[in-house]
């Protein structure tokens, strides 16, 4: 299964989640076994590149490939999540939105020191979320490696956010 075929598989939603967006849909992929296998290969040759012994996955599509890669290759998963949905004491990153702000949060404890991590996450827009969790792995104490997605919209220059990490995207657009 090539990445030609991931790409072909990820739809467009006109006006999604509101006017004027132009929402990238995977759920074809995640519903085709061989294209999220695929997609999950993906992920998984980047932690295993990078020495990874723990994966950051990001809320929420990045659990979908996250809790794969790591049961394939034997690794723990930290899950980032918004804002008071983890039930021990966190670190929190707060990053500017197009109207207004978010805040991302990781357990304390999650890394051990200089810890090798690769974060996942389905889609590279603007780049605040993606800062925000490296951001809050550094603070949990781990290193990270690469911030591996499977989509990357160049046009709205995201990188630009994280150019102090290697960045990695499958499928560009």
């Amino acid at each position: 299964m090539s990445v030609e075929a991931i790409r072909s598989a990820i739809r467009d939603i006109p006006d999604f989640p509101k006017p004027g967006i132009l929402f990238k849909d995977i759920t074809p992929v995640l519903r085709d076994p061989a294209l999220f296998k695929a997609a999950v290969d993906i992920y998984v040759e980047r932690c295993v590149l990078h020495k990874a012994t723990r994966v950051a996955a990001v809320d929420a599509r990045g659990f979908m490939f996250g809790g794969a890669v790591c049961e394939r290759l034997g690794l723990g998963l930290v899950p980032i999540r918004k804002q008071g949905k983890l039930p021990y004491k966190t670190f929190e990153e707060t990053y500017e939105l197009e109207y207004g702000t978010a805040t991302l949060a990781v357990h304390q404890d999650a890394f051990e020191a200089g810890e090798p991590v690769v974060i996942i996450d389905d889609l590279l827009a603007t780049g605040g979320t993606a800062a925000a969790t490296a951001a809050l792995v550094g603070k949990a104490g781990g290193e990270v490696r690469e911030i591996a997605f499977l989509i990357e919209l160049t046009f709205l220059q995201g990188r630009e956010k994280l150019k102090d990490y290697d960045v990695f995207s499958a499928v560009t657009f």
